[in-house]
């Protein structure tokens, strides 16, 4: 049994919000935490303006893909925070359910996706918090 809390981030695309989301998780917690990230209509490609804005801080998700999401996927994770997903996304009794009303980085530069990199950021430190799982980094 994995006593590891689970956190699944969903967004349409799987290309932006999210994928930045589970990087900020899977660089701050380390194997403390388990990563999901997925999308209702996962794009061909994580968006090259979040792989550049990570990569700024040292990040590198430019090895994920978007992927699509399942019900499996739900039923497997304690926590699900939705990013514009709407209707989409299905819910489960017993799961605990987020929605962060973040900016999409859909077609927009690096010094636009910045900020919304930078949100993020403090919005996975508040949920480590809450989850009471360590900051590795």
């Amino acid at each position: 049994m994995n006593d590891r809390p689970s956190v699944l981030f969903v967004c349409v695309h799987n290309a932006g919000r999210s994928q930045m989301a589970a990087g900020w998780l899977r660089h701050l917690a380390g194997d403390a935490v388990e990563v999901r990230s997925a999308g209702s209509v996962p794009g061909d490609q994580v968006n090259p303006s979040a792989v550049a804005a990570m990569a700024e801080v040292g990040i590198d998700i430019s090895d994920q893909r978007p992927k699509v999401l399942t019900t499996d996927a739900v039923e497997a994770s304690d926590v699900v925070i939705t990013m514009g997903c709407g209707d989409a996304c299905p819910v489960f009794p017993g799961k605990r359910y987020l929605d962060w009303a973040l900016e999409d980085p859909a077609g927009k530069g690096v010094e636009s996706v910045r900020p919304i990199r930078d949100e993020i950021e403090g919005r996975i430190r508040g949920l480590l918090a809450e989850l009471q799982a360590p900051v590795t980094r």
